[in-house]
C-alpha cells in the first residue's frame, strides 16, 4: 500500500457514533412497538458490536443472542460467542444448524461449498425468525457497509433483518467502535469469518483486505472520486475495476425484487413510504 493510500483516514468519533446508534435503536424499537431483540452471535466482531450496541440501547435483559454453529464451525467461535454475551450480560441460546443442513443435502452426493454455505446462512435465518415470532423480538442485522457494498452476504440469509445498525459502518470502523465499547480484544483481533467451513475467512474468499478496500470504497462511494483520481492516488486499475464489478453485480441484494410498473403506485418505484407510514 503506497503512502497516499495509507494516509486515507476512516477514523470515527466513537462516543458520537455510539450515541447516534443508541438513539437510533431505541427510537426504532419504540416506533415499531417492540421491546425485545434477537441476533445471531457468531463469535466475530460484527455480531459482537451488535450485542454491545443493543445492550446499551435497550438494556441487556431485552436482548438475546443465538449461536448457530454449522457442521464445520470452529469450536472457538462458540466460546467467543459465549464470551461476548457474558461480557454484556446478554443471554445466549445455542441452536446448532449442522443437522438441518446435513438433512437438507441428505440425498445429494458432494454438494459444493457455496451451496452448503448459502443453505447454512438461510437455516440460521429460519432459526432467528422463528425465535422472533415465538418471543416477539426484532431480528437485528450485523452486515457492515463493506459487506453490503461488495455483496458479501447471502440474500435472504445473513442479509435478512428488521434493523441493521452496522449498515453504514465500514469494517475498519466496526473494529474501532467495537474496541471502544469494550468488545473482548480477542474477538476484535481475530480474522473475520462466516465460520461456515474449516479455515474459511472473509478476506480469503473476497481476495481483498478490508483495510485497503475500505479506503477505496470510502473515496468511491462517500467522496465520489473519479477513477482517474483513484489512479492518481495509487490504486491499481485492476483493483478498482474488481471492486466496481462487485458493487454492480450485487446491486440486487441491496434492493427490493424488481416489480413491473402497472398501477398508479408501485412498491419500490413510486411508493416509498416508511414502515411507520400512516401512524
Amino acid at each position: 500500500m503506497n503512502e497516499k493510500v495509507a494516509k486515507i483516514d476512516l477514523s470515527l468519533d466513537p462516543a458520537v457514533t455510539a450515541g447516534l446508534l443508541f438513539t437510533f435503536l431505541a427510537d426504532q424499537f419504540q416506533k415499531k412497538g417492540f421491546t425485545q431483540a434477537v441476533l445471531g452471535v457468531s463469535g466475530g466482531v460484527d455480531s459482537a458490536l451488535g450485542i454491545a450496541l443493543l445492550a446499551n440501547a435497550l438494556g441487556s435483559k431485552h436482548v438475546t443472542g443465538l449461536a448457530m454453529p454449522a457442521l464445520e464451525s470452529n469450536p472457538e467461535s462458540l466460546a467467543d460467542a459465549r464470551l461476548v454475551c457474558s461480557t454484556f450480560d446478554v443471554p445466549l441460546v445455542v441452536a446448532p444448524i449442522g443437522p438441518l443442513v446435513r438433512e437438507f443435502f441428505a440425498n445429494e452426493k458432494n454438494p459444493d461449498r457455496v451451496r452448503i454455505g448459502n443453505a447454512a446462512a438461510r437455516m440460521r435465518m429460519i432459526r432467528l425468525y422463528d425465535f422472533s415470532t415465538k418471543h416477539r423480538a426484532l431480528v437485528i442485522g450485523t452486515s457492515n457497509k463493506t459487506e453490503l457494498l461488495l455483496g458479501y452476504g447471502t440474500w435472504h440469509g445473513d442479509l435478512a433483518c428488521s434493523i441493521n445498525p452496522l449498515g453504514d459502518l465500514y469494517k475498519t470502523q466496526v473494529w474501532q467502535l467495537a474496541d471502544w465499547l469494550g468488545v473482548p480484544e480477542r474477538v476484535v483481533a481475530k480474522p473475520p469469518s462466516a465460520d461456515l467451513w474449516k479455515g474459511q475467512t472473509d478476506e480469503g474468499e473476497l481476495g481483498l483486505t478490508y483495510v485497503e478496500v475500505d479506503r477505496l470504497l470510502y473515496l468511491l462511494i462517500d467522496r465520489d472520486y473519479s477513477i482517474s483520481s483513484l489512479l492518481d492516488l495509487g490504486f491499481s486499475r485492476a483493483f478498482i475495476d474488481r471492486v466496481i464489478d462487485l458493487i454492480s453485480r450485487s446491486q440486487f441484494k441491496r434492493a427490493l425484487p424488481v416489480i413491473p410498473k402497472i398501477s398508479m403506485k408501485t412498491v419500490g418505484i413510486d411508493f416509498h413510504f416508511t414502515r411507520d407510514w400512516g401512524k
